[in-house]
């Protein structure tokens, strides 16, 4: 039985003629293209601590939690962002809005080059971070406008292992620049840095443009027949959509539990991502003055391939197993708790403590399958719905790490960020907690749909056979 169920979901049968077809094209362009984005998004994003750990903090004279102070400004300029993003995807052709933001965050990341102390990367870090906040919301809001609950896990996986690469190259890019361009016309390795993640977004930003399908209901593209539109549209619920923008709108959101249940599980499960978002291995590393530049900027880049791994693995099995997310909510508890406390343990060696930094990697998964979570959830819902709920996420999430990251890891709190490490303990198992009771309002919600379903089809058939027998009353 389980190898037969391994069998259909490799080989996955679609229902309808061209399906298969319509999929791999969906995959190649709209896959492609945001995987390119988000991973830019994180090269510019990660290029700072890599810019921190190889020089740039000892020639701007950084002091304190400055470098914490930067990450929080973004932070700001990403929580403003979010929701106005996701409903402009909702009004403006993603087509164009996605490449335009790119081209802003592009240009500033390149401006960064040009900095001559900390408060210069304030300013432009906040308005790179409004740009910024366009791309990981907007594309899950996209993937669950695309795809149906079995083959949303898995893109969003890939998309989100897309920017954990990011990551993984900004390292390895800071080290072969340092290398190779450290003092290059008067400019030190980690201002090229800024210069070539810049200049890299641009030509993947004019991909976009030019061949980027939108949504199934207002896509122009050229490689889509009138067919393929019908079947993409048809591939998705058709549910009745309100307008957005008024008092009522509001109210259905705040009257709505996935809001509440989605937005808190992220604001959650973002903080369990801590250790990894506030690159503490890199920090720890720094603090500990044993290791090169080329180490500092290598051996933490082990942690997002854990996360690459991990994310794949959760999302192709959550996948497999008929969606069932909450199955990661359980697995981050129980490695945050696990890996706070080896890092505490005050007789740790140098391996314990990489180990964990290594293992905290694999909380990274909670970006795919939750935001997929939302999606199946909510599949039954207004668009407009969903784009505000899955844009609160990430904002919620933001506006929280805005602060938590400078009270609980500030880089001055190196190596051990003991504060920081029972700031973990106790997110983990609120996550397990939160989790367990958003399994149980999903649960009850499918029930209802199903049972108004079977209520809806039992009043059909009770009126067509009133009609047929002649009894009804004109």
């Amino acid at each position: 039985m389980a190898f037969k169920r391994i069998r259909e979901y490799v080989s996955h049968p679609y229902e309808h003629p061209g399906e298969g077809k319509l999929v791999r094209k969906i995959d190649f362009f709209i896959l492609t293209f945001c995987c390119l984005m988000y991973f830019t998004n994180y090269l510019d994003r990660s290029n700072l601590a890599n810019a921190y750990v190889s020089g740039m903090k000892e020639e701007l004279g950084f002091k304190g939690n400055q470098y914490n102070q930067i990450n929080t400004v973004f932070t700001v300029g990403y929580v403003v962002g979010q929701v106005p993003s996701n409903l402009a995807l909702y009004h403006l052709k993603p087509r164009i809005f996605f490449p335009s933001m790119m081209f802003i965050w592009g240009a500033l990341t390149m401006l960064t080059a040009a900095v001559h102390n900390p408060r210069d990367i304030m300013a432009i870090r906040f308005f790179q971070g409004i740009a910024e906040s366009s791309t990981f919301v907007g594309t899950h809001y996209i993937l669950g406008s695309w795809y149906t609950a079995r083959e949303l896990g898995k893109r969003s996986g890939i998309f989100t292992s897309s920017g954990l690469a990011g990551t993984m190259f900004g390292g390895f890019l800071q080290t072969a620049i340092n290398s190779s361009l450290n003092g290059a016309r008067g400019m030190s390795g980690w201002r090229w840095l800024f210069i070539i993640d810049g200049l890299i977004t641009i030509p993947i930003a004019i991909y976009g443009l030019m061949l980027f399908p939108d949504t199934p209901s207002t896509t122009s593209a050229f490689y889509l027949s009138p067919s393929e539109r019908a079947l993409a549209i048809s591939r998705v619920p058709e549910v009745p959509e309100r307008r957005p923008w008024n008092l009522d709108f509001v109210k259905r959101v705040f009257s709505s539990w996935y809001w509440y249940g989605f937005v808190m599980l992220w604001i959650i499960a973002g903080e369990t991502e801590s250790f990894s978002s506030n690159s503490l291995l890199a920090l720890y590393m720094k603090s500990t003055k044993r290791y090169s530049v080329a180490q500092l900027n290598n051996y933490p880049t082990g942690v997002p391939a854990v996360g690459i791994v991990s994310t794949l693995f959760w999302a192709t099995l959550t996948d497999f197993l008929g969606g069932k997310r909450y199955l990661v909510g359980y697995w981050i508890g129980i490695t945050g708790v696990v890996t706070a406390a080896m890092i505490l343990n005050p007789h740790a060696s140098t391996a314990s403590i990489f180990g964990a930094y290594y293992w905290a990697g694999t909380v990274y998964a909670c970006q795919a399958t939750f935001f997929a979570w939302a999606n199946d959830a909510m599949r039954w819902e207004e668009d407009s719905l969903r784009a505000v709920v899955i844009a609160s996420m990430n904002c919620g999430s933001n506006a929280v790490n805005a602060w938590w990251s400078i009270l609980f890891y500030s880089a001055n709190f190196a190596p051990r960020f003991t504060k920081g490490m029972w700031a973990m303990i106790g997110t983990s198992i609120a996550l397990v907690i939160w989790t367990s009771g958003l399994l149980y309002m999903a649960n009850n919600a499918e029930k209802k749909r199903a049972t108004e379903a079977q209520v809806g089809v039992g009043d059909e058939q009770k009126n067509f056979e009133v009609d047929a027998t002649g009894d009804a009353k004109v």
